[in-house]
């Protein structure tokens, strides 16, 4: 809130905060105090505003004040002014406080292009402005020295002139900034710029519309409101019979200013000619623009009336699918109050049988239609041919135009409906051991003639009937739409490919040592007829249990494929296999030397054959005890260097600590070895 006076007069300021906060509390309510409801104004008038109602408290945005300034501008018993910029140049207006002491502030946008609210968001709106903290006459002159002036008292009362662009809109905001209602006077002078609007009004057209026995006229510029009598006392038909009772400025309600009117008659006018003149009306004037010109007293405009055109069904909109609304295309508005909403002005024929409920027109503020909406009973599913013909309602009034003219019964529009149609579809399923083979297939019923499969959402198919085939199994996403040209419908199934035979089998992978058994577990499931088991070593067997196995390798490790390969009563046939090692020796031991000189031969320590160790740990020392080496998986083998460097010849002890895989026994070893070069 803007505190403009606090430093000279502080009890007085509280007071004034006090009511300005409360003026901030009220909406603005109205015409002129919003930028949507502005004032028209003219360079050539003075605008006295009486009083000035309290409201207001919105922000204003603008330039950054200077330091030691008041910001914070809001708008206060605030009044807008508009005016277009008809010649550029520079604008000098003055604002006189009727109560001369009174605080009056202003700030002026260029708003052209924009919504006239914009200036409360939009900063680059911002032309010039004067918030000083005094009070008395204010306003653009050439007695300013800056286009910002904020607030404050002791700042300038004068602002810059700004210069105005030619064709560009414009508003002014003026804010009472004392408390009170005490108005001013406003006035244009002293700057080059024109805000004066060029010419008088004219009647540039004349429309008349039986509806509502009024004529619609477009000025060629805006008049004020307040000039338009009500009776409109101001228009007379001087051809042609017909009174006028009334007229109404468009947007009146809410502003000051309007280029149409609406001129209401007593009574319907008959087909013929007709001109409507301007005349001095009963408060002694025609319509006047914001600068005070008049429409001439004689202009007139003419119009003619033709004989209302006959009301005809023109045709019906396309029905679609399974309609339950008809749409009856008229060839010219017709009262949407002569519409029985039961339907009754209707009826339908056709077979299948269909029947009508209700109907409405699509009406707009006229309450005129040129389609009737027919509301079913119920949806036309099948496939046939129908007829909609008018008849007299069940109200006992006819169907009628704008100008009164009636629909005449018997008329008739036809319509076509096709079937709806189904998706569903069949499907056989042969199966050749692994390859599995969809035949699916549709009837075509209701005169389908598309179709669109679909395969787990990457295949697409676009034939009656498909065949697909799938060499593996599962669940297969299958989707079928169809179509008719009118009607469409999908369906989407999940079908399971279910796996009918498997070659299965478990075995410990070893590694075996010589006297070890292999015994592998049959889990293989299906309607087996015979199993054929191969060991790997050139033993076979055929039966449906696996005979335990010794392995004999002729090296130190191998690998052997136990292969199973079962078949059934269709005689497809399923394989599994599976790989074990064999070991020539699982007996532990650590040499008693090595030589790591990278020949091939000992070239690396470690303990021998560990397979069936856990829990391993294998250390080796230096002759004073130093470790040289250490691991707890018996695969991984001292080099003979230590920290990347050889290690000195010499004998060296070695700690194995293990547990035994199949006993559980724990066992410590030491020795030592001898590193030979």
């Amino acid at each position: 809130m803007r505190l403009k006076f606090i430093f000279l007069y502080p009890l007085v300021c509280l007071m004034f905060v006090n009511i300005v906060t409360l003026q901030a509390q009220t909406t603005c309510t109205e015409i002129g105090q919003n930028p949507s409801t502005a004032f028209p104004v003219c360079g050539t008038k003075v605008f006295s505003q009486e009083s000035v109602p309290i409201c207001g408290g919105r922000t204003i945005i603008g330039p950054p004040c200077e330091a030691g300034q008041d910001g914070g501008l809001q708008d206060v018993n605030p009044y807008w002014y508009k005016f277009t910029c008809y010649k550029a140049g520079t604008l000098g207006f003055t604002i006189t406080p009727k109560t001369i002491e009174d605080d009056y502030d202003w700030q002026l946008y260029d708003v052209t292009g924009h919504a006239p609210d914009d200036v409360y968001t939009n900063p680059s709106l911002y032309v010039c402005r004067n918030w000083s903290g005094d009070g008395g006459a204010t306003g653009a002159s050439g007695a300013g020295r800056s286009f910002n002036v904020c607030g404050g008292v002791g700042q300038n009362k004068w602002s810059i002139m700004p210069t105005l662009k030619e064709g560009h809109q414009y508003l002014l905001l003026l804010s009472h900034f004392s408390p009170g209602q005490s108005g001013y006077d406003l006035e244009f002078k002293g700057g080059t710029a024109d805000i004066t609007s060029p010419g008088i009004p004219t009647i540039k057209s004349a429309t008349y519309h039986c509806l509502n026995n009024s004529i619609s006229l477009k000025l060629s510029k805006k008049t004020l409101c307040k000039t338009l009598t009500s009776q409109g006392t101001e228009f007379i038909l001087t051809r042609g019979t017909g009174t006028v009772r009334g007229a109404l400025g468009m947007n009146c309600s809410n502003g000051f200013d309007s280029d149409s009117l609406i001129i209401q008659l007593s009574a319907p006018l008959g087909p013929g000619d007709y001109t409507l003149a301007v005349k001095s009306g009963s408060d002694g004037n025609t319509l006047l623009d914001v600068c005070g010109n008049g429409l001439a007293v004689g202009e007139s405009v003419d119009f003619h009336i033709g004989t209302p055109p006959v009301v005809e069904l023109v045709s019906t909109a396309p029905v679609g699918c399974a309609p339950d609304i008809i749409k009856v295309v008229l060839s010219t508005p017709v009262r949407c109050g002569s519409i029985a909403p039961n339907g009754s002005d209707f009826r339908i024929t056709g077979t299948p049988t269909g029947s009508i409920r209700a109907a409405c027109g699509n009406c707009n503020g006229l309450n005129l239609t040129d389609t009737v909406f027919i509301q079913l009973t119920q949806p036309l599913v099948r496939e046939g041919d129908y007829t909609i013909t008018l008849v007299t309602g069940m109200d006992g009034n006819p169907i009628t135009g704008e100008c009164g003219q009636q629909a005449g019964p018997g008329q008739t529009v036809t319509f076509h409906t096709a079937d709806t149609v189904s998706a569903d579809f069949d499907f056989a399923l042969n199966r050749n051991c692994k390859v599995s083979t969809l035949d699916l297939t549709h009837d075509g019923a209701n005169n389908v003639n598309y179709w669109r499969w679909t395969f787990d959402s990457t295949d697409n198919r676009y034939t009656q009937n498909v065949t697909k085939i799938y060499g593996d199994f599962g669940v297969k996403h299958v989707a079928l739409l169809v179509s008719n040209g009118t009607c469409t419908d999908s369906v989407a199934r999940d079908i399971n490919l279910e796996r009918t035979l498997a070659a299965l089998f478990t075995v410990d992978p070893g590694p075996y040592c010589p006297m070890d058994i292999a015994t592998a577990k049959n889990e293989s499931w299906g309607n087996i007829i015979s199993y054929l088991w191969d060991y790997g070593d050139g033993r076979i067997s055929t039966g449906p249990e696996p005979l335990p196995q010794q392995y004999y390798p002729t090296r130190r490790e191998q690998d052997y494929r136990i292969r199973l390969i079962v078949e059934d009563n269709l005689h497809c046939q399923d394989t599994a296999d599976h790989m074990i090692t064999a070991v020539m020796s699982c007996y532990i031991d650590v040499p008693t030397a090595f030589s790591p000189n990278y020949d091939g031969m000992n070239d690396y320590l470690y303990p021998l054959s560990a397979y069936k160790a856990i829990d391993l740990e294998f250390s080796v020392y230096n002759r004073v005890g130093q470790l040289v080496f250490r691991t707890t998986d018996w695969t991984k083998k001292w080099d003979g260097t230590v920290k990347g460097k050889p290690a000195d010849i010499g004998s060296y002890v070695w700690m194995l600590r293990y547990t035994m895989k199949e006993t559980g026994k724990k066992i410590f070893r030491k020795g030592t070895t001898v590193l030979l070069r």
